[in-house]
């Protein structure tokens, strides 16, 4: 509590109830809406931005319970208040000379309120529709475990760049450093930092020793498993950490192509290819899953992965706000969406060679549902067992046939993945 009480000022109050007021329209990204509101406030230093966006975040992951606390049409500074007094376990003499005697008074009452047990998904901090529907996957007190584990800070994970580095060095440099880190149970190319110190400026990151990627996502690239010369695409490449994975684990031999339909997406993606050390890779820009581009490649290629765009809520931890974004009818636009990209990408893949269907998704609907749909459609491909292929690679990870990673479970992200390889008929 000690950091908060030191950079609370009443000006601190307004610009995080500013910020919080733009997030609560929810027709932004959190992350955009705070990054946008300090470049248009430079004069707001490294630690002050740090309270805004733990108090934002931590509102915007327990909103249900502020609101029933303080009433649902409450303004964006009561639930500021609110959250430092019962959510940070603020003191009263903390709102001496920040709150007005009125405002003291009522911060009172809502420390002293006791509240009857709720809904499921008030319990959940979720909306009903999407406590409704994992329950259809779990069973009440597994959900409201994960529900509280999916409103935790997410740690901050490193992948060990294989190219430039090795884990042991990388975390003795950061030893040195005085950065407390310790390897990842799972990835052995994870490292977990106890903190989040700034990196950005951090030698290592800058020569490409290693990169910013949840322990989870790591995964999905040992599922891939790319071998040197192979040809690889990653279908949908999106910020790119994955292909950056992909292309260290080929030691920069073969063709690894990114596509994605944004051209800005795979812009940024160039410079973090160079640092890298990689000069296998081809970004390409394609209008959708059925584009030209794609279907040169009918056939040609080792290994696919389709990291499908999804509903993100595996990503609660680090997004709070998707599950007030997302609603029933942009999840089954999504559906129906993943279903048409793994079709499409299936098409490239050779006799004997490997598609992996990703999400961050905990919805049955975007998961099974999907590789269920696409092996009664498709008998050209049987499943293979995600476990055994995590095995091989000496990482223990008993999930069953298909990947499925939870924070409550793994302290990674929400993760699904299916292993799918078409069946070599001359074989």
């Amino acid at each position: 509590m000690a950091r908060h009480e030191e950079a609370a000022s009443r000006g601190l109050l307004i610009h995080a109830a500013q910020v919080l007021g733009v997030v609560l329209t929810f027709e932004h990204p959190a992350d955009v809406v705070l990054s946008r509101h300090f470049r248009e406030n430079r004069e707001i230093g490294h630690r002050d931005r740090g309270f805004i966006a733990e108090a934002v975040y931590g509102i915007v992951r327990r909103l249900r319970w502020l609101r029933r606390l303080v009433g649902d049409d409450a303004r964006p500074r009561a639930l500021l208040l609110a959250w430092l007094a019962r959510g940070e376990g603020w003191p009263m003499r903390n709102f001496e000379g920040l709150a007005s005697a009125t405002e003291r008074d009522w911060i009172s009452g809502i420390k002293a309120k006791d509240l009857e047990e709720g809904s499921l998904g008030e319990r959940a901090d979720m909306p009903d529709w999407l406590a409704e529907r994992l329950l259809t996957t779990h069973d009440e007190a597994t959900l409201l475990e994960l529900a509280h584990s999916l409103n935790r800070p997410a740690p901050l994970d490193l992948r060990v760049n294989v190219l430039k580095s090795d884990r042991e060095a990388v975390l003795a440099a950061l030893k040195v450093n005085g950065i407390d880190a310790a390897p990842c149970p799972y990835s052995p190319q994870g490292i977990r930092l106890a903190g989040k110190p700034a990196l950005q400026k951090h030698p290592l990151f800058l020569d490409g020793s290693f990169e910013v990627q949840d322990e989870g996502s790591q995964l999905l690239g040992f599922l891939v498993q790319p071998k040197r010369g192979e040809l690889v695409v990653d279908f949908c490449a999106g910020a790119g950490g994955k292909t950056l994975q992909l292309g260290a684990l080929m030691r920069s031999t073969g063709r690894l192509y990114a596509f994605d339909v944004s051209e800005k997406r795979l812009a940024k993606l160039k410079p973090r290819f160079a640092r890298a050390g990689l000069s296998n890779v081809h970004p390409v820009l394609i209008a959708h899953e059925r584009d030209a581009k794609v279907k040169r490649l009918a056939g040609k290629a080792d290994r696919v992965l389709v990291d499908a765009p999804c509903s993100g809520l595996g990503t609660l931890r680090r997004n709070p706000d998707l599950k007030w974004r997302q609603t029933p009818e942009s999840v089954a636009e999504m559906v129906a969406k993943q279903g048409a990209i793994l079709d499409s990408a299936a098409r490239l893949v050779r006799p004997g060679g490997r598609l992996v269907y990703a999400t961050c998704s905990l919805l049955a609907e975007e998961n099974d549902g999907i590789v269920d749909a696409f092996l009664a459609a498709h008998p050209e491909f049987r499943q293979v067992s995600a476990a055994e292929v995590l095995g091989k690679q000496g990482i223990a990870l008993d999930t069953g046939e298909r990947l499925r990673l939870t924070p409550r479970v793994h302290d990674t992200d929400g993760f699904f993945a299916a292993v799918l390889e078409r069946v070599d008929a001359g074989a």
